[in-house]
Parts: structure tokens; sequence; C-alpha cells
């Protein structure tokens, strides 16, 4: 329900954003458009940046940005090749499409494409920042798929177009292996999304605790994976661009940061580390039994609805699923080689011809700035997986540690920085009082008395003409002669 409700906010920014378009352009056609814009508006004209505004409205919506974004964890019930799917190649990288399309008008309305870029930039460190703390796996993954798609729209606003469209590319890869990998882990835990209680799966689920490692590998940008290629060249681009385009460098190399550290608390926390309860039975072919339940609420649920049932299917015991998974790594491992500085640019080529009217698109760094950048993203990424380390397997309990001294801080993540609260103060509440008052008054003592008094008068004539109804010819003789007499007088007083 909450995915319907903002999708439908994103949907009235966009209705918007297509009538005010063809209010000034006079056409919906996105080629007419793209060649009308620069000879009908000025660079930062009031109305372009509306219609920019409002494209990025949907995109949010759609893209799950802040702060339109408190429905996609909570679309994290579904099963796992639906989330991998649609959250991390196709439903949510829409807007992400969306704004690098409409680059023209964004080139023209560059403050909206600076807000595209602030939002993305925020985007992605607050969701990496509440990944930390949260505790269900699935979820974990779809705040990664927030943090990921802010690279991507910080990318596309800052005029990174084909860098962002690459990261998107290899994002599918790495982030539907650990969907699909987190689902095989799911089924062998009975349903169980909290990683509190997994472990040590390493000898147990052996080919899925692999593609778990190579889908964190390549989400923490780790040297020669798609995911350090891509994430990198978004980063480079903004500092190419200097000025003040040097904070999205600085934050993408933050959120650098603390998504390596994430993607391998998932990794060594499900994967390594001392087997689990779950794990041990494994190791022995036993299936734990658990009575299925909502992962969010601990409601009861129908086993003939998404549960895996008493067997507890394991995704690595079936060919095809194994298939499935090793083509993803295949390409969370390589895919990236398709675009390496200075030796191959297949990504900028192929999208060339649909960038051919912007100015930005053949601009970016030089090979020897590329290189320094992915070393700089490569120290960062090994430096986040060995804090990881650290804390869960070097010296467990840090963490645990940590939470009890700052216990403000942890319940302020774990609280998703309160926009749910917020979003219930602001706009929730507010809507069902005017809702509520309009039941109150204009509802019951407007439209009813409006309805019912209609309703009484015709009735009232209802009656009459059913009096009127005897079926005497005597009666039905008297209204006639009635009537001409009345149209007679009519007359002689229009003559007179």
């Amino acid at each position: 329900m909450k995915a319907f409700v903002i999708n439908v906010i994103g949907d009235i920014g966009m209705v918007l954003a297509a009538l005010f378009i063809f209010r000034d352009l006079g056409t919906f056609d996105l080629l007419e458009i793209f060649s009308k814009a620069p000879g009908t508006f000025h660079t930062n004209q009031g109305v372009v940046v509306a219609i920019c505004c409002l494209l990025l409205v949907g995109a949010f919506a759609k893209s799950a940005q802040i702060p339109f974004h408190t429905w996609l964890p909570d679309a994290m019930e579904g099963p796992t090749p639906v989330s991998a799917l649609i959250h991390a190649a196709t439903m949510v990288t829409a807007g992400v499409y969306l704004i690098a399309r409409f680059h023209p008008l964004f080139e023209i309305g560059l403050t909206a494409a600076d807000i595209a870029a602030f939002v993305g930039l925020a985007t992605l460190l607050i969701a990496a920042t509440i990944a930390l703390v949260v505790t269900d796996l699935k979820r974990i993954i779809a705040y990664s798929t927030m943090s990921q798609i802010g690279y991507m729209i910080m990318g596309v606003g800052i005029g990174a177009y084909s860098e962002g469209l690459f990261h998107l590319m290899t994002h599918a890869f790495f982030k539907a292996l650990l969907f699909m990998a987190a689902g095989s882990v799911i089924g062998a835990m009975a349903n169980r999304q909290n990683i509190d209680l997994m472990g040590g799966f390493r000898k147990s689920l052996p080919f899925t605790s692999a593609m778990l490692i190579i889908g964190a590998l390549a989400l923490a940008a780790f040297p020669l994976t798609s995911g350090w290629f891509s994430k990198d060249e978004i980063l480079d681009f903004a500092a190419y661009r200097g000025g003040f385009y040097v904070i999205f460098t600085i934050g993408g190399y933050i959120g650098a940061l603390l998504t390596a550290f994430y993607a391998f608390r998932i990794g060594f926390r499900v994967v390594l580390g001392p087997p689990s309860e779950v794990a041990r039975d494994l190791e022995k072919g036993v299936h734990q039994h658990v009575e299925p339940q909502n992962p969010a609420t601990g409601e009861p649920e129908d086993t003939e609805i998404g549960f895996p049932g008493e067997k507890h299917n394991v995704a690595e015991d079936n060919w095809p699923m194994r298939i499935a998974m090793s083509v993803l790594a295949f390409g969370a491992l390589f895919a990236g080689v398709i675009q390496i500085p200075g030796i191959d640019d297949a990504v900028h080529q192929f999208l060339h011809g649909s960038f051919l009217d912007s100015h930005l698109y053949e601009e970016g760094p030089s090979t020897s700035a590329a290189y320094r950048g992915l070393a700089i993203g490569g120290l960062i990424s090994v430096l986040g997986i060995a804090i990881a380390y650290y804390a869960y397997l070097r010296r467990p309990g840090t963490t645990a540690a940590l939470t009890r001294r700052l216990p403000w801080l942890h319940d302020f993540l774990e609280k998703k920085w309160y926009f749910d609260e917020a979003i219930d103060i602001l706009v929730v509440r507010p809507a069902l009082a005017v809702g509520r008052g309009a039941d109150r008054l204009f509802e019951r003592y407007v439209i009813q008395g409006l309805v019912v008094g209609v309703t009484d008068l015709v009735k009232g004539v209802g009656v009459g003409v059913r009096g009127a109804q005897s079926g005497y010819l005597r009666s039905y003789a008297l209204f006639l002669v009635t009537g001409f007499a009345g149209l007679g007088l009519y007359f002689l007083l229009q003559s007179s």
C-alpha cells in the first residue's frame, strides 16, 4: 500500500510535468521536445526548472530516493527472485533512466540537475548508515539498493550520463546476485531473515556462500570487480568538474567506505564466523522447521503463499538456480571490463547517439586521473572490508560495545532517521484530519443535506404525480380543459 501511494505521488509529478511541457512546447513527442526546448527556454528559467523538478518527483518516487524512499524496505516481503528482478535491475532504476533521457531539459534547468545530484548524495549516505544497523537480511540489501541508486542519480545529475548508466548495468548483476544468495540463506533458515540468527554457512551452503561473497565484493567496489570500475567513474567525473562538485566526490567516497563495511557485515556474519544452530544442522543434513510467520511482524502466515514449506528448499540444491546465480556472479566479477579507462569504452560508445545534444557527454577526466581515482576507491574498499573483519571476526562484540556506548545513535539509525514518523506527523495525520473534518462538516451537512433535499423534492413530486394518475376519464378531461384554459389565458395576456 505504501508503494502504491508513494508511486501515485510520483505519477502526479509526471502528469503535471507533461502538462507544462505541452503548454509551452505543444507536443508530447520526446524528440520534438528536445529540439524545441533550447529555443523556447533559457538557462534556469523558472518554468523549465519547475518541469524538471516535477520530473524528479516521479524519478525519486520510482527509484526510492529521499523523501519518497520509505516504501522500498517495506516491499521486501516478496519472494527473493522478484526482489532480484525489480529491486536490482528494472523498476527502481527507472528514475535514473528518466533523468538521463530528459538530459536536454536538465542541462537548461541546471538548478534541478543540482537538486537531483544532492538528493542522490543524501540518499546514498542516509541509506548506507541505516544498513549499518538493520538486522533483516533483505532489508539491508534493500537499503543498499537505495544507496547505489543514489550514486546513479548523483551521476546523471552532474552530467556523468554513461558513468551513471554503467553503474546501473553493473548494479543489476551484483545486487540481483545478493538477493538470490540471500533467498537461498533465508530458505535454509526456514524463512527467518534476522542475521543475528545466522552464521558459519561456508560449509553447509558452500555455493551460496561463494555467491554471497562475490556479490559483496562487487558491492564494496573491490578492485577488479564490476562495481569498482562503475562506481569510481562517477566519483572521478565529479572531481573532474571541480568547484562545488568535489562535494560529490568526497561524499561518494564516504558512502563507499560505509558500503564496504555493511557489505561485509553481511558477508562475514552470514558466511564466516562460528556456525549457527541452523548451519550445524544443515551440515548433518537436517532442515529446521519453524512455524511460518511474517518476518517483519511475527504474524502467522499461510504456507501456501510464499513460505518455503516443511522441506525448506535451498536454492543451491537446484541446478537452474545455480546456473542463474553463476551467470550473475560472472557479470558481477567481469562486467566492468567493457569500460576500462584508456583501454575500452563500450558503454560510452554505445550510448553516444543518445547524447549527441549534450555538451557534457564528451567531457571527462584524463586516463591518469581515472586510474588515480580507481586506486583511491580500491584502498577505501579494502579499508572498509578490513574494518568489518576487525569488528566481526577479529574482535567480535565490537559493534555491540559501540551500541551500548552510543545507544541514541543506534536507535536513531534503527528508526531509519525517523522518516516514517516524520511523514506520519507531517502528511498522514493532517490528511486524516482533513478527511475526518470533511466527513463531519461538508459531507454530512452540505452533500448529504443537498442529496436528502433533492430526494425529498423528487419524492414529493412523485407523490403528486401518482395522485393525479387516478384512472378516471373525468379527471383527465378536467386536466385537459384546465390546461387549455391556462394556455388561452396566457396568449390573451400576451396579446394585450
